[in-house]
C-alpha cells in the first residue's frame, strides 16, 4: 500500500515508481492480449482515440476485456490517485501505447489534457504500466521535477518543448514496473533507438468534476455496461449525470458536437 515516502515524492517530485507493482503473470497476460488486439484491430487500432507517428496505439481497453476493467479498481493503485485527486475521481481513459523499433520521434514535453491545476487542485493523475523494460534508449520518459506545481505549460513557458531541458530527468525500470505521475507535470517520451517495441498500458484518472478523455459511458457497449461490478461502474462514472454534463460540455467546447 502507499507509503509516505511515495506521497512525498508525488508532492515534491510529482511522481513515484513502483517496481514489481505488477507481477509477471498479469504483466504477461497484459501484454498477451494487447499483442492480440493490436492484430485484430489492424490499421484500426486506437481509432476510438488518436494516430500517433511512430506508434502503436490502443484506445478504450475498458470495453474489450475484463482484464483491464479489474486492473482501473485496485484499490492499492487507486490509493495513490486518491491523493492527488482528493475522494471523488473516475477513470479518463484507458489506453496502449507502443514505441515502434527504431523510432526517432521526440515527443514533446507536455502536461496531460493540457491541463493546469485550478481552484480546487490538481485534476489529472496517470499510471503507466511497463509492460517492457524502461530503458535509456528505448524511449524512457523524461520528466522536469516538480513542474506539477508551476502553474503553466510547457507550450507556453519554453522556447522548444521538444529541446533538452537542463533539469529533466529520466524515468526508467524494469517491466513490472508502475509509474504513478500527477500528470500536471511536463514530460514527454524519447526516441526507441532499440530494434524491440516498447510497450506500456496507461490508466488514466480525473477528478469527478472534469471531462474525461474518452466518454466511457458512450464507448462502452451495453453488454459491457451489464456485466460491471459496483465500484467499476462507480470509477467509470456511468451512472453520473454530472458526469455527462461536463463530458457534452467538453465536447461542444472543442467541436465534437454541434
Amino acid at each position: 500500500m502507499p507509503s509516505p515516502e511515495h506521497f512525498r515524492q508525488l508532492d515534491e517530485v510529482g511522481c513515484v515508481a513502483l517496481p514489481g507493482f505488477c507481477d509477471p503473470q498479469t504483466r504477461q497476460r497484459i501484454t498477451d492480449r494487447i499483442e492480440e488486439l493490436f492484430e485484430r484491430e489492424g490499421k484500426n487500432a486506437g481509432s476510438e482515440f488518436k494516430p500517433e507517428d511512430g506508434c502503436r496505439r490502443l484506445a478504450n481497453l475498458a470495453d474489450k476485456d475484463a482484464l483491464f476493467r479489474d486492473l482501473m479498481v485496485r484499490e492499492d493503485l487507486l490509493g495513490y490517485i486518491h491523493h492527488v485527486l482528493g475522494p471523488r475521481i473516475k477513470l479518463s481513459s484507458l489506453n496502449a501505447r507502443s514505441i515502434n523499433a527504431n523510432c526517432l520521434r521526440i515527443q514533446p514535453l507536455h502536461a496531460d489534457m493540457a491541463a493546469l491545476p485550478d481552484d480546487d487542485g490538481f485534476w489529472v493523475c496517470n499510471t503507466i504500466w511497463m509492460l517492457d523494460d524502461f530503458t535509456a534508449d528505448n524511449g524512457a520518459i523524461r520528466y522536469i521535477p516538480g513542474t506539477h506545481t508551476s502553474g503553466q505549460l510547457p507550450a507556453d513557458a519554453l522556447d522548444d518543448p521538444e529541446a533538452v531541458h537542463p533539469n529533466q530527468q529520466l524515468l526508467t525500470g524494469e517491466a513490472g514496473t508502475v509509474l504513478v505521475t500527477n500528470a500536471h507535470l511536463w514530460h514527454g517520451g524519447l526516441p526507441n533507438l532499440t530494434n524491440r517495441p516498447r510497450r506500456a498500458l496507461h490508466i488514466f484518472y480525473a477528478r469527478y468534476d472534469k471531462p474525461q478523455q474518452q466518454d466511457q459511458k458512450r464507448l462502452l457497449r451495453p453488454e459491457t455496461q451489464a456485466a460491471l461490478t459496483d465500484r467499476q461502474r462507480e470509477i467509470l462514472a456511468i451512472d453520473s449525470p454530472l458526469n455527462d454534463r461536463v463530458n457534452l460540455a467538453s465536447a461542444v467546447r472543442s467541436g465534437f458536437l454541434e
